[in-house]
């Protein structure tokens, strides 16, 4: 894109956070009639101006997506326009969840440090506006194309942003002294279960676009390989949703089994990703040696020293896990094309 074109481009990134904001005013105007308005708590604005703000920010995502993107899937075959169409909706409840977890997050930091602040229907539309300005903006610039990586750091902030609004809100203020499955116990365990099912459709999605750099890098011979790696990604992501629908309190056996399941999973699809890459790249085997030495190390001072309890444990695996995801997509952006790839067979499984 030349200059010119990118110029066009912000300005209507400019027109889309206006219109955002507008929106966003006006929906918060008529949900948040009545009296004055704590930022936290029952009845607080958080809620329903992270419902406002979601809403946006999915619908600037679908417009972003129809504008840019139009006709770019209709020279494939059927499959592979089924799994685009499916990647597009995946991203639309992703960008809508984490928009209203990051208002809801902020409401929980600017609560503790507002002490008694309250804002009338006109100030509380007013911050609609912006959330919804900001949410939308964010999800209309990444419509015009997102990569893989981009997903795979999305998926980062939204495990941060959504674990650190759990421990803000979470029952047991003692939870550490466990595990993170304590954060799901209770009527405010939605939060870390709603971020652990989130989460987990975003696990499946970026083994979507990881499956279409792979094929962009490979082309239609390795489709077989592609799939399962893709499968082994999607699987990963049910079994961490299963975690979040089935909370410890619910079902310890499933939730625990699940649990596992989502780990065991994990480590196999960075084994199949790997292996599908030509070489693979050194950068990668340097990574991947380096953090599983690490994650055995990080094991071996809980279980015999007890230094630490479950839980960080826990923070240390999936914060291992997310570095070697980000090293891995990284690669993989060094590797494959920013062009899409026409498949030339009418199925999956053969031409």
């Amino acid at each position: 894109m030349d200059t010119s074109g990118r110029l066009r481009e912000e300005t209507r990134t400019v027109w889309a956070t206006a219109i955002c904001f507008v929106v966003g005013t006006g929906a918060g105007l008529v949900a948040l009639q009545g009296p004055p308005r704590a930022l936290t708590g029952p009845g607080s604005l958080s809620q329903p101006i992270a419902l406002i703000a979601g809403a946006i920010a999915a619908a600037a995502f679908v417009t972003s997506t129809l504008q840019h993107r139009r006709g770019e899937t209709d020279p494939m075959p059927p499959w592979q326009t089924a799994v685009s169409r499916v990647s597009a909706v995946a991203l639309t409840v992703v960008f809508a969840a984490v928009t209203a977890f990051g208002v809801l997050l902020g409401g929980a930091v600017f609560g503790a440090g507002l002490h008694d602040f309250t804002a009338p229907a006109l100030g509380g539309a007013l911050i609609a506006g912006v959330a919804g300005a900001a949410g939308g903006r964010f999800a209309y610039t990444a419509g015009t194309g997102i990569r893989t990586r981009d997903l795979a750091g999305l998926l980062f902030g939204f495990l941060a942003i959504g674990t650190l609004f759990a421990m803000a809100t979470a029952a047991d203020p003692l939870w550490w002294q466990q595990n993170f499955s304590q954060l799901g116990l209770g009527a405010r365990g939605w939060a870390f279960n709603g971020t652990l099912v989130v989460a987990g459709l975003m696990f499946a999605t970026v083994g979507s676009y990881i499956g279409r750099d792979l094929h962009r890098i490979r082309g239609d011979a390795a489709l077989r390989g592609i799939a399962a790696v893709v499968a082994l990604w999607a699987a990963t992501g049910v079994a961490l949703a299963v975690v979040g629908f089935v909370p410890i309190e619910a079902n310890r056996v499933v939730h625990w089994i699940a649990a596992i399941g989502a780990l065991v999973l994990f480590g196999l699809a960075a084994l199949m990703s790997t292996r599908a890459l030509p070489g693979p790249p050194r950068a990668l085997v340097i990574a991947t040696v380096g953090l599983a030495v690490l994650l055995v190390a990080a094991v071996l001072l809980h279980v015999p020293f007890g230094l630490y309890s479950s839980a960080g444990v826990e923070a240390i695996a999936v914060g291992l896990g997310l570095v070697w995801m980000t090293t891995f997509v990284r690669v993989l952006a060094v590797l494959a094309p920013e062009a899409p790839r026409i498949s030339a067979r009418a199925t999956l499984w053969r031409g």
